[in-house]
């Protein structure tokens, strides 16, 4: 299972690139992206999901459908974004469901995935509670069910630790190993307690084809 990045260029002029003829085949298990803010990491994510589109070169995704199509964003990647992306009146439980009816997933598969996710995150006594009522910890983690509740073959997340203490950050990790490490999973992180899960880095910091 592969995502190819072909000669990928991206910009808000063709003077002004921020990602500029990356070339990168992403597999299976966890691919970290470091460096300082500004650097295109947080795009390249974007680019994957397809929330933005490449002035040039080509994405391939392991379905082989394109990253701008419905089907792609519903089912085949899920992405974790930097601020807190829970519906704040529903609860934990009830976001989950959410996820799992936007990725048309049947009940016999989702309800046991949420049960597995609540329990791995520690989240079984606040699976009621309201999204706005979670402290940062416990909203970082329900944000996370939520991202991987699709069991998509792509699992993107944008810098998933911010701001959160070790035991936090140590749950967080233990879920990525068990669950998204099986897939195609990239993390965009400042965090350096996050590197020691990579398979491959990738240094934004120093040039390497973008």
């Amino acid at each position: 299972m592969e995502l190819i990045c072909e000669n990928i260029s991206y910009g808000y002029t063709r003077k002004d690139l921020v990602i500029k003829d990356f070339s990168y085949t992403f597999k299976t298990g966890v691919t970290v992206l470091k460096g300082y803010s500004g650097s295109g990491k947080t795009t390249l994510l974007k680019l994957l999901a397809g929330y933005l589109k490449v002035n040039s070169g080509q994405i391939i995704t392991p379905t082989g459908r394109k990253v701008t199509s419905r089907r792609y964003h519903r089912q085949d990647v899920a992405y974790m974004f930097q601020g807190i992306n829970l519906l704040p009146l529903m609860s934990v439980e009830r976001n989950l469901r959410l996820a799992a009816e936007m990725a048309v997933l049947p009940g016999k598969q989702w309800k046991p995935r949420a049960e597995e996710l609540i329990r791995d995150l520690g989240l079984t006594e606040l699976r009621k509670r309201r999204a706005d009522k979670l402290s940062g910890g416990q909203a970082q983690r329900a944000a996370l069910a939520r991202t991987l509740m699709k069991d998509a073959p792509t699992v993107l997340l944008d810098e998933p630790t911010s701001g959160l203490d070790d035991n936090n950050t140590d749950i967080i990790k233990k879920l990525v190993l068990k669950d998204a490490a099986k897939r195609i999973c990239i993390i965009s992180t400042h965090d350096s307690r996050l590197l020691e899960l990579a398979d491959e880095i990738i240094d934004f910091d120093t040039p390497v084809s973008c």
